[in-house]
């Protein structure tokens, strides 16, 4: 029995002399050369690896950016009016201009001012992507905490400082304790949505998942198999990682029954 590339080298070779395969020959030619031949298969797992970093870097840049300007925010919004922080309400300001332009402008011309523009002089486009991901996703995080935090009651914060604790303290062990249950799902759905949005790097030339796919594309001249395998791949990702999380906010329910 022939093996596959002995297959694969027949029926190429009948397509490239004109003659007409059938609808599975076809399908296994351009399988074969998106997939198989040369190992390129072996380019889609770089891709995956290289966004799986992008992502984590990027959540990791946007969870801290995020929790500092969702603090900031937070305390601003929990003066007492008579006692109202210049230094604060400046700090504040900044945070607000940046949510606001971060989160109306599209990402990909943040993508394309920070790969063209601020670091035009950068040839490491992936480490750009993935700051460039950070900052965004830190606009939207900072937006999700700062609601998880105004959500609980006010009193909490109150019974905390009556305790002698300083605002800090009690942010830290009262508040956001039980901010983060209500604040976790959102956070999930974001990191879902960065893991996806890291195929717009491929744009400034970041080396992730769909430019390994474009690279075969250039080499077959074929699109269909390249972008429906990126497509299965970063649908299989997705359905893992919710189930992470379905995993994560089920054992945070348990807890709260005990």
């Amino acid at each position: 029995m022939a093996s596959l590339a002995e297959q694969f080298e027949v029926l190429s070779g009948l397509a490239k002399s004109g003659a007409h395969l059938s609808f599975g020959q076809d399908f296994f030619v351009k399988f074969y050369q998106a997939f198989l031949l040369s190992n390129r298969w072996q380019q889609y797992i770089e891709g995956v690896g290289t966004t799986l970093v992008v992502t984590a870097i990027a959540l990791i840049i946007g969870v801290i950016l995020g929790g500092v300007v969702a603090l900031v925010r937070t305390a601003h919004d929990q003066q007492r009016h008579s006692h109202r922080n210049f230094l604060l309400g400046v700090v504040n300001q900044i945070c607000k201009i940046y949510t606001t332009v971060i989160r109306g402008t599209p990402m990909m011309v943040q993508l394309l001012i920070m790969g063209m523009v601020v670091f035009a002089s950068s040839r490491n486009f992936t480490v750009v992507g993935a700051l460039t991901l950070g900052i965004n996703s830190g606009a939207y995080v900072s937006e999700i905490i700062r609601g998880g935090l105004m959500g609980v009651d006010p009193g909490q914060m109150e019974a905390g400082r009556s305790l002698g604790l300083n605002y800090m303290t009690t942010m830290v062990t009262i508040v956001i304790p039980q901010a983060v249950k209500s604040i976790l799902p959102a956070l999930g759905n974001e990191f879902i949505i960065l893991l996806k949005d890291t195929s717009l790097i491929t744009v400034i030339g970041g080396k992730e998942l769909l430019y390994a796919a474009q690279g075969v594309m250039n080499r077959t001249y074929e699109a269909m198999f390249p972008l429906l395998g990126t497509a299965v791949i970063y649908l299989i990702l997705v359905m893992i990682f919710t189930w992470l999380l379905g995993k994560l906010e089920g054992r945070l329910r348990q807890s709260d029954r005990r």
